[in-house]
C-alpha cells in the first residue's frame, strides 16, 4: 500500500468530527479541507456496517476531489440494545442531528426494557484511505466503557457525555478535545476509538 504523501482530503459534513481528525493529523503535521469545504457531495450511508460506510464515504470524496481522502464512521453500541444505536448512531439524532434527542432515546430505551446499569457499551470506530485508482485501507478503533445518566460534561459531542470508558472518572464530555485525542508517545492505546483506529492509520501512513 502507497505511503501517503500530499494532499488529503477529510471525508465528513460534521463538523464535530472534523475537528477531532484535524487534532488528530495535526499532531503528525498533516493539514487537511473537508469534503464539505470543497462542497462535495455526502454521500448516503447506505452500508449496514461501520467498514462499509467509511469505505463508500472514502471512496466517494477520493473520486470527487481527484486525491487521497480519509473517512469515518463510528457510533455508539449498547450491550442491553442489541448494539444499538451502532451504524445508526447519527440517524437517532432525527434530521437535524441533535444529539441531545440521541442521548434521551438512548436512556428511555434502556427503561423501555427494564435495563438496570451498569449499562454496558463500547464506541466502535472505522477508518478508511481511499486514493483515485480505486486502493483502500481501513483501520479500527473501539473502547468500551458504560453508560451514565444524566448526562455530564459541556464539551458536547455526540453521545461523548454519556460515555465513560474504563477505569476512568471523566465521561469523554468531560475531557477536552486534546485530552480525547492524545496519541501516546509510547505507543500505548489512545484513549478514544477514533483516536485508536487513527493510531493504526498513523503507523501505515504516516511519519511524525
Amino acid at each position: 500500500m502507497k505511503r501517503l504523501d500530499g494532499k488529503l482530503i477529510i471525508a465528513t459534513h460534521n463538523a464535530g468530527k472534523l475537528a477531532e481528525m484535524r487534532e488528530l493529523l495535526g499532531q503528525y503535521g498533516v493539514a487537511a479541507v473537508s469534503a464539505g469545504e470543497l462542497g462535495l457531495p455526502e454521500p448516503e450511508e447506505t452500508g449496514t456496517t461501520f467498514l462499509a460506510n467509511s469505505q463508500l464515504k472514502a471512496i466517494a470524496a477520493a473520486a470527487g476531489a481527484n486525491c487521497a481522502a480519509l473517512a469515518d464512521d463510528s457510533g455508539l453500541c449498547v450491550e442491553a440494545l442489541g448494539g444499538e444505536p451502532g451504524v445508526y448512531s447519527a440517524r437517532w439524532a432525527g434530521p437535524t442531528r441533535d444529539f441531545a434527542i440521541a442521548r434521551a432515546k438512548v436512556e428511555d430505551e434502556l427503561r423501555a426494557i427494564g435495563a438496570k446499569p451498569p449499562f454496558r457499551a463500547h464506541f466502535m470506530c472505522l477508518l478508511t484511505l481511499a486514493f483515485p485508482d480505486g486502493a483502500i485501507e481501513s483501520f479500527e478503533g473501539r473502547v468500551d466503557g458504560e453508560l451514565v445518566f444524566p448526562p455530564r460534561g459541556s464539551l458536547v459531542f455526540g453521545y461523548d457525555p454519556i460515555f465513560l470508558p474504563e477505569n476512568l472518572d471523566k465521561t469523554f464530555g468531560e475531557m477536552t478535545l486534546e485530552e480525547k485525542q492524545a496519541i501516546p508517545p509510547d505507543g500505548s492505546p489512545a484513549l478514544s476509538h477514533r483516536a485508536r483506529a487513527f493510531q493504526a492509520f498513523a503507523r501505515a501512513r504516516l511519519r511524525r
